[in-house]
C-alpha cells in the first residue's frame, strides 16, 4: 500500500496465509520524541498479531499492509479496490 491510503483508526491485513496473517489496526502516526521521525503505532487485531501493540515505521507499515480489511459479522474481508489476481493472496 502506499503511505497515502494508510488511515488511522482502520484496518490492515498483511494478506498472508496460515499462521503468518494478521490484521492490524492503525492507531496513530506520530513523531518519535527523540528523533522527530514519523512513528505508527498499531494494534495486533487478529491472527499472528492479536493482542499485541507495536511501533515502526510509515514506510514498514505500508509494506506489510496489503489491503484493507473490515470485520463483516465474524469474516474479515478485503475493503474495495479489485478482486486479487492469481500471483496475489485472496482477501482473508
Amino acid at each position: 500500500m502506499s503511505l497515502d491510503e494508510l488511515k488511522i483508526g482502520y484496518f490492515y491485513s498483511n494478506g498472508a496465509y496460515g499462521r503468518t496473517w494478521g490484521v492490524r489496526q492503525l492507531a496513530e502516526i506520530a513523531a518519535d520524541a527523540k528523533t522527530g521521525e514519523a512513528v505508527v503505532r498499531f494494534r495486533g487485531i487478529a491472527g499472528t498479531c492479536r493482542r499485541k501493540k507495536g511501533h515502526c515505521s510509515p514506510a514498514e507499515f505500508a509494506r506489510w499492509a496489503k489491503y484493507q480489511v473490515a470485520l463483516v459479522e465474524n469474516d474479515w474481508k478485503r475493503v474495495g479496490g479489485d478482486a486479487p489476481s492469481s500471483t496475489e493472496s485472496p482477501a482473508v
